[in-house]
C-alpha cells in the first residue's frame, strides 16, 4: 500500500466500515485514526495532509478490520465518556451509555446524599459520576464479576475518586444499610439476545445483559431485598428497559416502597424507576450503616 495522507486514510477507512455495514463509519474511522496517532481533534485537523507512517498504517488497518467485524469502537480505543468522565472500558464490562446518564441525572436532581451503593456496577460509571458531581460521603460499587471490578478499579485510579468495591451477588456479601441504592442490572429477555446488534451480542458480556426469560429476574430480587439495606427514607433508583416501567413499579409497590415514579428519557421511553423506603416499610437489619 502506498503512503497515504491522514485525510486519505480516513476516507478509505470510512469506506471500509460503511461497506461492512457499520454505523457512523466516517466518525469511527476518524476516531480510530486519532487513537492510533494519539491525537485530539485539533491535532488531527492541523495534520490532515501529513503522511501516515508505515507503522501507524499497520495499526490503523488492524483496528479497521476489527471494527468492520463488529468489535465496538470503545473496546478498540479503550475509552468511553460518561457524565464528563473519561472511563476505561474493555470486553469485561458493558460500555456505559447515555441512557444510564439519565439515572445519574435523576439522583442528582433529587439532591440525594449520604452513603451510596451501586449494584451491578460494571465499569463503576454510576458511582464514580455520582461521587464526582453529587454530595455522597462514601460509595460502594458491587458486582458478581471479579473481572468487571478490575475494570472499575482502573477507573477509580484514573479518576482519583474514593470508590470502594466488593464482589457480591447483589446483596449476598453486603450487610450494611445505605441512603441510596442504584442499579443498572441485566434486563434483556434471554430470547432477545440473539436479535441484538453484533456489537452487543458478540462482544459485550452476556452476564451483564441477560435478565432471564422475562427480563425481570434481577428486579424481583432488588425489589424484595433492597428495603433491608436502605436506611429509613432511603431511595432506590433502577435503570430499566423501555417496556418494563409498569412491571418494575409494581414490584416496588408490592415490596412496600412509596413515592414510586417512572422517569422517561429524552426520547420519551421509560428509563428509570425510583422509590423510597420509609420507616416501618421493611424489617431493620442489625448491621451498621456504611
Amino acid at each position: 500500500m502506498s503512503a497515504e495522507t491522514l485525510r486519505e486514510a480516513e476516507r478509505r477507512g470510512a469506506e471500509t466500515l460503511a461497506a461492512a455495514g457499520r454505523e457512523e463509519a466516517a466518525q469511527n474511522a476518524r476516531l480510530l485514526l486519532c487513537h492510533v496517532l494519539n491525537f485530539n481533534f485539533t491535532d488531527y485537523v492541523l495534520a490532515r495532509e501529513d503522511l501516515l507512517s508505515p507503522h501507524d498504517a499497520v495499526r490503523y488497518e488492524e483496528l479497521l478490520t476489527r471494527r468492520a467485524s463488529g468489535v465496538p469502537l470503545q473496546y478498540l480505543t479503550r475509552e468511553q465518556n460518561f457524565c464528563g468522565l473519561s472511563l476505561y472500558v474493555d470486553e469485561r464490562v458493558l460500555i456505559p451509555r447515555q441512557d444510564t446518564e439519565c439515572l445519574v441525572e435523576e439522583v442528582l436532581r433529587d439532591g440525594a446524599r449520604g452513603a451510596l451503593l451501586d449494584l451491578c456496577t460494571g465499569s463503576g460509571c454510576i458511582p464514580l459520576a455520582l461521587l464526582k458531581h453529587g454530595n455522597f460521603s462514601c460509595a460502594l460499587g458491587a458486582d458478581i464479576s471479579a473481572e468487571a471490578l478490575a475494570v472499575a478499579e482502573i477507573n477509580r485510579a484514573r479518576t482519583g475518586l474514593p470508590l470502594l468495591f466488593r464482589q457480591s451477588d447483589l446483596f449476598s456479601e453486603i450487610p450494611e444499610r445505605f441512603d441510596v441504592i442504584t442499579a443498572n442490572p441485566p434486563y434483556i429477555e434471554s430470547a432477545e439476545i440473539e436479535s441484538l446488534s453484533v456489537e452487543v451480542r458478540d462482544h459485550e458480556p452476556r452476564l451483564a445483559l441477560d435478565g432471564a426469560a422475562d427480563g425481570l429476574a434481577f428486579y424481583r430480587r432488588l425489589a424484595a431485598e433492597s428495603g433491608a439495606h436502605l436506611k429509613p427514607g432511603g431511595r432506590l433508583y433502577l435503570e430499566i428497559g423501555m417496556s418494563q416501567g409498569a412491571a418494575v413499579a409494581s414490584l416496588l409497590e408490592a415490596a412496600a416502597f412509596s413515592d414510586i415514579q417512572i422517569i422517561r428519557d429524552l426520547a420519551g421511553r421509560d428509563r428509570i424507576v425510583k422509590g423510597s423506603m420509609h420507616a416501618g416499610g421493611t424489617s431493620e437489619r442489625g448491621a451498621a450503616p456504611l
